[in-house]
């Protein structure tokens, strides 16, 4: 059994060989123009349509994977910049015993939910672009190596049909020289033969002679009833196939484009969200900034009013501190010296006496600045011709 299966192995490799040498022998008998070749150019025109779409599609396979690698390595950088925001987001930054700590703690959940919310957003985004897009092109590429054999295949049975056509047409026009050949001889032997065996020979060199005609033959119908189903099946898929490009381009970037809308949409809708929380912080800083300065006013109100009562009945009020400049807030001295950089800048010189004004437009004031006169400008002249602004920290309240 083994000796066997070693032949019917040897044998198919032969007929393999044979195969190709003929392929072989009848591509060059083609190229030196001996042998004419069957040629479809609507055919040869399906086939470059199908490579041109096999290619297309490969390539929108590939950029659509890179994309959605984008979104993913977008969603990790933006991830660590949420993560980022809520680590630097303390409690402790406005105090925990405040009045508005309920307020802060509102604002945290707020915050967690909006960057939770941020993280699910991506992540749905990425699924449907993989489930909606990338899937439908991996199944739309599936198709065309199975397509791809079978045009090869095609093409080799278009060779051997060519091929066995050839063989035929040949015997068939060697059929009538063979036949003038093996006449003669035949005459020969019907003289020197009885007479009862003359027909006997005669049909022996006719049958020698159409054998190798009907092998031929039946090797051309089969090799043309291949060919042909092939051929068939190819010319009724190919067009159907080039038509689909469409519905699939279609359908893919009419998905991604609906996921990117929804995508942008929502963060959009989020971001405003985190802008809202942002500018809750600022105007809670503010006010408490402004609820600090309040405090601070009121606690140098008293003071003032605490000296004024304290001190004797006797005593005479300076003039200067009868009348103040409009706006006064309070006074200080310069512990450094300033020099102005700009128009409306006040020098200071170490000792000086300042005035504190109130800005008429709080807007304009900038942290660490104050707006005052110098408070001998003012017993000189009694104007504010002479104010201008300053650094806070060069002074010191008194």
């Amino acid at each position: 059994m083994a000796e066997m299966g070693k032949g019917v192995t040897a044998g198919k490799l032969a007929i393999s060989v044979q195969k190709r040498l003929t392929r072989a022998q009848e591509k060059v008998l083609q190229k030196l123009g001996k042998s004419d070749e069957t040629r479809d150019v609507v055919f040869e025109e399906m086939v470059t349509n199908f490579n041109k779409q096999m290619s297309e599609g490969t390539k929108l396979q590939k950029d659509l994977k890179a994309y959605l690698a984008a979104v993913k390595a977008m969603h990790d950088a933006s991830r660590r910049l949420q993560d980022c925001l809520a680590d630097m987001y303390e409690p402790e930054w406005f105090g925990k015993e405040e009045m508005d700590a309920l307020a802060e703690e509102m604002i945290e959940k707020e915050l967690d939910n909006n960057l939770e919310d941020t993280d699910t957003l991506w992540l749905d985004y990425h699924q449907n672009l993989t489930d909606k897009s990338v899937v439908n092109m991996d199944t739309y590429l599936t198709q065309f190596p199975d397509i791809k054999a079978r045009i090869a295949k095609r093409d080799r049975k278009m060779v051997d049909f060519d091929s066995a056509r050839h063989h035929f047409a040949n015997l068939q026009k060697g059929k009538k020289k063979d036949e003038a050949k093996i006449a003669k001889p035949t005459a020969l032997l019907e003289m020197a033969a009885p007479s009862w065996a003359q027909g006997l020979i005669s049909a022996h060199q006719v049958a020698q002679t159409n054998l190798s005609y009907n092998q031929a033959e039946e090797e051309l119908g089969r090799a043309q009833k291949i060919f042909e189903e092939l051929n068939v099946e190819l010319q009724d898929e190919l067009p159907v196939l080039w038509d689909r490009r469409v519905g699939v381009y279609v359908e893919t970037f009419q998905t991604m484009a609906k996921n990117q809308e929804k995508f942008h949409r929502d963060m959009s809708k989020l971001s405003e969200n985190l802008n809202d929380i942002m500018t809750k912080l600022e105007e809670q800083r503010e006010f408490k900034n402004t609820g600090e300065k309040l405090e601070a006013a009121k606690s140098e109100e008293a003071n003032h009013s605490d000296s004024a009562s304290s001190a004797p009945k006797g005593a005479v009020t300076n003039d200067s501190d009868a009348e103040m400049p409009p706006g006064f807030i309070y006074k200080v001295k310069a512990v450094h010296d300033y020099a102005a950089t700009d128009g409306d800048e006040l020098e200071l010189k170490v000792d000086d006496m300042v005035l504190v004004l109130a800005f008429d437009n709080p807007d304009e004031q900038d942290d660490g600045w104050l707006l005052g006169l110098k408070e001998s400008h003012w017993v000189q002249k009694k104007d504010l011709s002479g104010k201008g602004v300053f650094p806070e920290n060069f002074t010191t309240k008194i």
